[in-house]
């Protein structure tokens, strides 16, 4: 991780190199060192974006959660296909210029094209920032859990503290793969009850995929302060009463039916050596179960946000 003004650093190789799963496209160096195992081909691309479009809706096109006027340098953590990134350079063209800076495992997803502003870098975020301190005036860390490893989470939190500025903000969200109904009629012989289990079975040795039902009480051990937490209902089909959130619902099917496929088929056939005809099977059935408006299924989605006195 570097500073823009210390110019450009060459990239290693060794995070380039993929490797083709199950006709998926992957990462080699998050491969070989357990660290995503999510795909970083065209099709993620294009679900990622598809699923930035939901999460504008379910924020009503708010970037920054925090009451922050006039940012002048931004982080964001895990940028993945750059959306968001993007949009707040778009929106803040004078960031310190306003500088905003990305960093993320995998360059393979990230736009050819970016505002003058944005400096997308490639790092892990499992290794200690090496940002100066207090150089930050939002932090944010987005969909992160299945990158960032159980231990880390401790000191991921310190560093983001350190390198935020008095008075900065970070803002952290989270979807917890674990699919809820919201009239409880999902049982444990559903396909979308036992899709989450065996994602989280899949991982429950190296991520801690329920971090962000913790991230506030995280924040505030690391001395954060105005620390606020939200779980929203982010439902998988469009089943919800109110007519902004069936809009939502609707919005995020296809994100939905891309993921259960896309998030799984790794850590599935691969570290829970499920065939693949069984995966497709259980894939096409939670699709069904996502879309059965009967169910009322749902992911639980956490924002936080703190401040740093």
């Amino acid at each position: 991780m570097t500073d823009p003004e210390a110019g450009t650093v060459e990239l290693d190789t060794s995070y380039l190199e993929t490797v083709t799963v199950e006709g998926r496209d992957f990462q080699q160096y998050s491969i070989n060192n357990r660290i995503y195992f999510g795909p970083v081909d065209d099709d993620e691309a294009e679900r990622l974006e598809l699923q930035h479009r939901v999460f504008n809706r379910v924020f009503d096109d708010r970037l920054i959660f925090p009451p922050i006027r006039r940012p002048t340098r931004i982080l964001d953590c895990g940028y993945g296909a750059g959306a968001w990134a993007v949009e707040v350079a778009e929106q803040y063209p004078n960031c310190e210029m306003t500088k905003v800076i990305g960093v993320d495992v995998s360059p393979h997803m990230k736009p050819d094209e970016t505002p003058e502003n944005l400096w997308l870098q490639v790092d892990d975020l499992n290794r200690r920032f090496t940002f100066s301190s207090g150089s930050f005036d939002l932090v944010q860390s987005r969909l992160v859990a299945s990158g960032i490893n159980r231990s880390r989470w401790p000191t991921y939190i310190r560093d983001i503290v350190r390198v935020l500025r008095r008075g900065g903000w970070v803002q952290m969200v989270e979807i917890y793969f674990n699919v809820q109904s919201d009239n409880g009629s999902l049982t444990e012989r559903h396909a979308l009850s036992q899709w989450s289990a065996k994602y989280r079975a899949s991982l429950e040795d190296l991520k801690d995929l329920r971090v962000g039902t913790r991230l506030g009480s995280l924040l505030t051990a690391a001395g954060l302060v105005d620390v606020e937490t939200k779980m929203i209902q982010l439902p998988l089909s469009g089943w919800p009463s109110d007519p902004r959130m069936r809009e939502i619902g609707t919005s995020n099917q296809e994100n939905v039916h891309r993921l259960l496929s896309a998030m799984a088929i790794y850590p599935f056939t691969q570290r829970l050596h499920m065939p693949r005809a069984e995966f497709e099977v259980l894939v096409a059935q939670a699709r069904q179960e996502a879309n059965n408006r009967s169910l009322k299924a749902y992911f639980p989605l956490y924002v936080t946000i703190g401040r740093k006195p």
